[in-house]
């Protein structure tokens, strides 16, 4: 390490190993019954649920998809936002488009990859005083791309004190 990066120049690696403070990981998940084509879910209760039982007050929480055809992401979760996401992502990642995906496996789901890559598998989200630091109108949402129901199974991961 860097005496520059963090550490004043007077102190030693001895006297920062000395302060380091170790922090709690607690891990549960969240189960979901989708009907994919971008079946959409808020999952911020379970969420807040999952901070309230950890015992935790402050520190930052994880959710993971660990699935290549379902993404998490924040929104507004009203019927005016989501009709607007859906249209979206029929726009610039359109289902009937050719796909090597689908020729190779010939499973139809070739765009539900490539939208659940735009979005990305996980989100981070800080929580001070047992409460999600979210904002007004933001929720949590979680969006299964796929061409058919699924049973989901996402892991939130909770690291704080």
């Amino acid at each position: 390490m860097s005496p520059d990066i963090g550490v004043a120049k007077s102190q030693s690696l001895e006297t920062l190993e000395s302060t380091v403070i170790f922090m709690t990981v607690k891990t549960t998940s969240i189960s979901l019954r989708t009907q994919g084509n971008a079946d959409i879910h808020d999952i911020t209760d379970q969420i807040a649920n999952a901070i309230s039982k950890s015992g935790l007050t402050s520190g930052i929480v994880t959710i993971f998809c660990p699935s290549s055809t379902s993404a998490l992401t924040t929104i507004e979760y009203e019927s005016g936002a989501l009709s607007d996401l859906r249209r979206l992502f029929n726009e610039i990642i359109p289902s009937d488009r050719e796909y090597a995906h689908n020729e190779r496996w010939h499973d139809g789901n070739g765009h539900s990859h490539v939208r659940a890559a735009l979005l990305g598998p996980s989100l981070t989200i800080p929580f001070a005083a047992h409460q999600l630091t979210l904002g007004t109108w933001q929720q949590v949402i979680y969006v299964d791309f796929d061409v058919r129901p699924r049973q989901r199974e996402l892991v939130v991961q909770l690291i704080g004190e």
